[in-house]
C-alpha cells in the first residue's frame, strides 16, 4: 500500500469513527490528523507495523476501537530509529532524553496537563520515570499522541478509553498471581475515573476493557494463523524492522542474517503461547480463547524447530567463511537472490540428488520440511528467499535430531566457546564436502564468468575500430 492510499484510507476510518462519535471536526483537522499518522507508519524501516497492520487491528464496528489502532503503533523508536517530527511536537513537552534513553520529565518541569497526567496513569507510569522500549515506551508515547491530537474533538472520557485501548497493545505480559493484565488495566480506570471526575458508568469501564481485548488479541492474532506458512511470513516481516541491514539486498553479511535469525529464535523460544492472547470477563469466548491458543503453541513449535534449521545452517556458513573475515557477504556464499540477477548462479545449483532423503517421524518434521523445501508465504521483506535450500539440503540428509544438536552448538559458537573449526569438525562429513565443494564451484562459475567478459573485451581490443559503437565501448573501459 502506497502512502497516498494509505492517506486516504486513513482518512476515511477517521471521518467514520468522529462520525460514530458524534463529534465535529474540519475536515481540514482531519486530514492534517490523516497526515501525521500515515507518516510514520509508511516510513522506510515499517515492514510489518504499516498502515494495513493498523487497519486490521481497528476492526470496523467500534470507533474507539478505530481510532486507539490508528494510533497505536505510531511511535516505535526501535524501528523508526527516531520519532517522526510532527509527532514529536506532542511528545517533547513532557519527555526528554537522558543518557540515550527517554525519560518522562521531572515533576517540577511538567506544566498542568490533565490529559497527558491520565495517560500516564492508565499506564501506571510516573514523572521521572525512564521508559523502557520493551515495557511500554512505544505504547504510552502512541497514546500520549492519540490522546493529544484528539484531544481538542472527543471527551475526557473517549481519550480515556482509546488510552486503555493503546495500553493493552503492551504485549506478552503474564498475570500477576490470579491478577490478569486486563484486570490490572480496569483497576486503574476505575481510579482514573474517581481521580479526574469523569462519568464513565461501571459497566462502560468494563467495556472499555472488552474493546481494549479486542484490540490487545488483533494485535498478535497472526499468532493463531491456521497456516503456519503465513505465521511464518509474518515473523518475517519482523525481521529487517529491528535487523536494518537486512534491507540493503545483496549487501547483508552472513553474521548480519545469522543474528537476526538467532535473536527471532531466541525470542521465540522464550515466549509462553500463555501470555500472547487476553480475555476478560468472557470477551472473547472460552472456546476461541483455548482455539487460539493451542494454535499459537502449535506455531511456535513449528517457528522453533524452522529457525533452529536455520541457525544451524547459517552457522555452517558463518564457520566455513571465517577465514576471510567477519564481512563476508551472504549473496557471496549463496549467491545473489534469483529476482536481483537474471540467470545467476546460487549455491544450492551445485547440490546433488540425495539419494535417500530423510523421513520425517511425525506431522510437526513434516511440515516444517515442507516449510523450509517449499517456502513460507510471500511476505513484506523482499530481502530473502521464501524457502531455505540450503538447511533444507543439510536436514535431507542428517535429519532433524542432528539439526537440533548442531543448532545447540552453533549458540556456543556465537558465544565463542566454540572455535570455527572445532563447529565444522563435529558436522557430517558428508555435508561438509558437499557444501565446501559448491562453494568451490560457485566462486569457480563467476571466475569464469569474469574471464568470458575478459576474452570478450580483448577480442574486440584486437579488432579496428569501425564502428562508432566499439568505440564507444571502449572509451568507456
Amino acid at each position: 500500500m502506497d502512502s497516498k492510499e494509505a492517506y486516504l484510507q486513513c482518512l476515511e476510518k477517521l471521518i467514520w469513527a468522529i462520525d460514530r462519535l458524534n463529534a465535529e471536526v474540519e475536515p481540514t483537522e482531519l486530514a492534517r490528523i490523516a497526515e501525521l499518522i500515515v507518516q510514520p507508519m509508511t516510513g522506510s524501516w515499517r515492514f510489518f507495523h504499516t498502515p494495513e497492520h493498523i487497519f486490521e487491528v481497528g476492526g470496523k464496528e467500534d470507533a474507539i476501537e478505530v481510532l486507539a489502532a490508528l494510533f497505536h503503533d505510531i511511535v516505535y523508536v526501535q524501528v523508526d530509529r527516531s520519532i517522526n517530527f510532527n509527532v514529536s511536537y506532542y511528545i517533547t513537552p513532557v519527555t526528554k532524553e537522558v543518557n540515550k534513553q527517554l525519560q518522562i520529565r521531572e515533576q517540577s518541569e511538567l506544566s498542568a496537563d490533565p490529559t497527558f497526567e491520565m495517560v500516564m496513569q492508565v499506564f501506571g507510569f510516573v514523572p521521572g520515570e525512564v521508559l523502557n522500549p520493551f515495557s511500554g515506551q512505544n505504547e504510552f508515547l502512541s497514546a500520549l499522541v492519540a490522546a493529544k491530537a484528539l484531544e481538542p474533538f472527543l471527551k475526557r472520557e473517549q481519550l480515556l478509553q482509546i488510552a486503555a485501548c493503546i495500553e493493552a497493545t503492551i504485549p506478552f505480559r503474564p498475570a500477576d498471581g490470579k491478577v490478569t493484565v486486563s484486570q490490572r488495566l480496569y483497576d486503574r480506570l476505575q481510579a482514573i475515573n474517581i481521580l479526574f471526575n469523569l462519568s464513565l458508568t461501571d459497566e462502560e469501564m468494563r467495556e472499555t476493557i472488552k474493546k481494549a481485548v479486542r484490540i490487545s488479541n488483533r494485535d498478535v492474532i497472526s499468532f493463531s494463523h491456521q497456516s503456519s506458512a503465513h505465521f511464518l511470513a509474518n515473523t518475517w516481516n519482523l525481521l529487517p524492522e529491528t535487523n536494518h541491514n537486512l534491507t540493503c539486498c545483496g549487501f547483508y553479511t552472513v553474521r548480519d542474517y545469522r543474528i537476526a535469525i538467532l535473536k527471532m529464535e531466541g525470542f521465540l523460544s522464550y515466549l509462553q503461547p500463555e501470555v500472547i492472547f487476553r480475555q476478560f470477563e468472557g470477551c472473547p469466548d472460552d472456546r476461541t480463547y483455548q482455539r487460539w491458543e493451542t494454535t499459537a503453541r502449535y506455531n511456535l513449535e513449528i517457528a522453533k524447530l524452522y529457525l533452529g534449521c536455520k541457525l544451524a545452517a547459517i552457522a555452517l556458513l558463518e564457520a566455513l567463511s571465517s577465514s576471510l573475515g567477519i564481512d563476508v557477504s551472504l549473496a557471496m556464499m549463496m549467491g545473489e537472490l534469483p529476482d536481483r540477477t537474471v540467470g545467476g548462479v546460487r549455491l544450492e545449483s551445485f547440490f546433488p540428488e540425495i539419494e535417500k532423503p530423510y523421513n520425517p517421524k511425525n506431522s510437526l518434521e513434516s511440515e516444517v520440511l515442507n516449510l523450509l523445501e517449499n517456502g513460507r508465504a510471500k511476505s513484506n521483506s523482499k530481502s530473502d528467499l521464501e524457502h531455505s535450500p540450503l538447511a533444507t539440503f543439510v536436514v535431507k540428509i542428517v535429519g532433524f535430531d542432528e539439526m537440533r544438536y548442531q543448532c545447540d552448538r552453533a549458540k556456543e559458537l556465537f558465544k565463542q566457546n566454540l572455535e570455527a573449526d572445532e563447529f565444522i569438525t563435529d558436522f557430517n562429513p558428508i555435508v561438509i564436502k558437499i557444501v565446501v565443494d559448491s562453494i568451490l564451484q560457485l566462486f569457480e562459475s563467476r571466475k569464469s564468468t569474469i574471464y568470458r567478459h575478459y576474452q570478450i573485451i580483448s577480442e574486440l581490443r584486437s579488432k579496428p575500430q569501425t564502428n562508432f559503437q566499439e568505440r564507444h565501448f571502449l572509451s568507456n573501459g
